[in-house]
């Protein structure tokens, strides 16, 4: 995979330290033009050759395969547009899109042309998420109850408080709890179980955004509950109750941590098959499949991804926020 990156906040910089040592050869950088002295550092601390201020031009250098789009939400569509349009296959940082139409779009353009589209989702390529998935859910019985919560109180918060809107604070730039940590929090129930019947969303929220809240998700036989929140904090975790014990993961559905089954007699067994970062699996699946040619793989996990995007969109205007892409 020979990369460019779109991007230079955190999580272009949580994840270039890491990609070398995945076998990602990164060869370009983007940022604004009015970041362009930041682009400059940063491709100079990581040795990355090529720099750009226009996502445009980097989506037509020749010397790159795939571009990685990591920049605020609402820019998603036209960047991930622009890079598949140039000939590239995209890595597209979650959420996929503002919202679900976007999503589809973008899903249909890169099936047209073609080409690998990833949601850079984290949780559903997480080892410990295919174990439970694969392996452990059909210990437990019938299925009951799920919870998955991600709670984090936000270091922009306080600044969110005081008006200074950071991005993820920001409906403009389709921000929020929902699209920020619930995304995590669905795709690990949507990957286990699929799309739900009916989906509610009851959110705290100011500005025009939601700051915490909770997603119920109606599947007929059982019911599952995806609490996110930016303005507190909470242990996150896992907990998937069933008819003959239940599996717990006292970790964010982000990294898919350390996993028990609790069996109905009292016994429990403990698994951790867990990557070394966060973004390990996902990527090392990116380039397996992009070797490999897998577009079938790729598509598969893309209809998660779709199912995901339904989801929040849906809970997302029944909690009565909407963002700019919504209007169009």
């Amino acid at each position: 995979m020979k990369l460019g990156i779109v991007g230079t906040g955190l999580m272009a910089r949580f994840i270039l330290p890491h990609m070398a040592g995945w076998g990602v050869d990164v060869r370009a950088l983007c940022g604004s033009p009015r970041g362009a002295e930041k682009v400059r550092a940063m491709a100079d601390e990581f040795a990355i050759e090529r720099r750009y201020t226009d996502y445009r031009e980097l989506a037509h250098d020749p010397n790159i395969d795939t571009v990685y789009v990591a920049v605020p939400n609402n820019l998603h569509r036209e960047v991930v547009l622009a890079a598949l349009d140039a000939g590239k296959h995209v890595v597209c940082e979650k959420p996929l899109a503002s919202n679900a139409r976007e999503a589809q779009e973008l899903a249909d353009r890169a099936s047209d042309l073609g080409l690998f589209l990833w949601e850079a989702a984290t949780t559903i390529r997480q080892p410990n998420f295919l174990l439970v998935r694969d392996e452990l859910l059909g210990r437990i019985g019938d299925i009951k109850i799920a919870i998955a919560n991600f709670s984090q109180y936000s270091s922009r918060y306080d600044r969110f408080k005081a008006g200074d809107i950071a991005p993820a604070f920001d409906p403009a730039k389709s921000g929020g709890a929902l699209m920020d940590l619930g995304v995590y929090c669905i795709s690990y129930i949507v990957g286990l179980f699929g799309e739900p019947m009916s989906v509610r969303y009851r959110a705290n929220v100011a500005r025009g955004i939601d700051t915490s809240g909770i997603v119920d998700l109606d599947y007929d036989h059982f019911k599952a509950v995806c609490i996110c929140a930016k303005d507190c904090g909470a242990p996150s975790g896992i907990q998937i109750q069933g008819t003959r014990g239940y599996i717990a993961s006292p970790s964010a559905p982000s990294i898919c941590g350390t996993v028990t089954l609790h069996a109905n007699d009292g016994s429990e067994q403990t698994f951790d098959r867990s990557c070394k970062t966060w973004w390990e699996a996902e990527f090392r699946t990116f380039m397996r499949q992009l070797d490999e040619g897998d577009l079938a793989a790729c598509r598969a996990q893309m209809e998660t991804s779709l199912a995901v995007a339904r989801t929040i969109t849906a809970a997302r205007l029944s909690a009565g926020v909407a963002f700019p892409a919504d209007r169009v």
